[in-house]
């Protein structure tokens, strides 16, 4: 009798766990799902923001290009793995940081905005 009482516990602890585990999983998938959502929000506004900058600061060139070129190995990393894609991310953060004090250099550029 003790020695069905502890195998019952070990079932339970054992469903318990698995069921813990794809609960997580699930979660873990979600997550990620937000965060592709946001990516791709932000890859799709980059183009909009090298528009409006390009009339203001035409010599600019070179960080407006690193940009636009993030952005397309950004966008080409989608269906990579999760490393090419944080690596694209974070050549696109670093350009758009280059865009960010280039902007800050305009003051009309920001009045505008």
């Amino acid at each position: 009798m003790g020695l069905l009482i502890v195998v019952i516990v070990l079932v339970l602890l054992v469903v318990s766990i698995y069921n813990r585990l794809v609960s997580l999983r699930v979660r873990s998938q979600n997550a990620w799902s937000d965060i592709d959502v946001q990516l791709k929000r932000r890859a799709d506004l980059v183009p909009n923001l090298v528009s409006t900058v390009k009339g203001y600061a035409a010599h600019e060139r070179g960080t407006l290009d690193a940009v636009t070129q993030a952005r397309t190995r950004a966008v080409a990393a989608q269906s990579a793995g999760p490393a090419e894609r944080a690596v694209a991310e974070n050549e696109l953060t670093t350009a758009l940081r280059g865009l960010t004090v280039a902007v800050e250099a305009y003051p009309q550029l920001q009045a505008s905005g």
